[in-house]
């Protein structure tokens, strides 16, 4: 079985593996903790000075080349478009929760039922708003996101797998 950037794949335990796709498997990243077939962890080849001040080794190229992807801004993107707006509106209505409480307290004080006043709604709110949007957030990872940074991860994972195994 080939990855989408034409690496062997399959055998490395990786969704591509698996009958059925697990977002969260977790496995190892390449280099912390693995063997290399005697017991000992496996060697990582370190960055060499090209003289101009940017270091170059295998991995940290893969990873520059990685993050410079369309997929990879694709991904940065959703996650933007989710979080910016989204605590800009939580901001917002913690920040009007307490100017409302500092400046009106009078209408804060207000009794709604019995001892619940408006405060200790506006109080729940806030606990509830951040449920809703732990939520919302959770729910847009895993359908926006959570499939494309794995394919990412492991394309990666298989590219430096790659340099380090040439570098030995």
């Amino acid at each position: 079985m080939q990855s989408r950037n034409g690496l062997p794949g399959g055998s490395g335990g990786g969704p591509e593996s698996s009958v059925e796709w697990d977002p969260w498997y977790d496995a190892l990243a390449s280099g912390w903790g693995e063997l290399d077939g005697t017991g000992a962890p496996a060697f990582v080849a370190p960055s060499v000075d090209r003289g101009d001040g940017v270091r170059s080794g295998g991995a940290v190229d893969i990873y520059r080349e990685v993050q410079r992807s369309a997929a990879f801004q694709e991904v940065r993107g959703r996650y933007r478009r989710f979080v910016v707006p989204g605590v800009a509106v939580f901001f917002t209505w913690y920040v009007s929760y307490v100017v409302t409480a500092t400046t009106a307290p009078e209408l804060m004080a207000r009794p709604v039922a019995g001892a619940v006043n408006v405060a200790m709604l506006a109080g729940l709110g806030q606990f509830l708003t951040t449920f809703l949007f732990t939520w919302a957030y959770v729910r847009h990872a895993r359908l926006r996101r959570d499939r494309a940074a794995l394919d990412l991860r492991w394309d990666t994972q298989e590219l430096t797998r790659g340099v380090r195994g040439a570098e030995r």
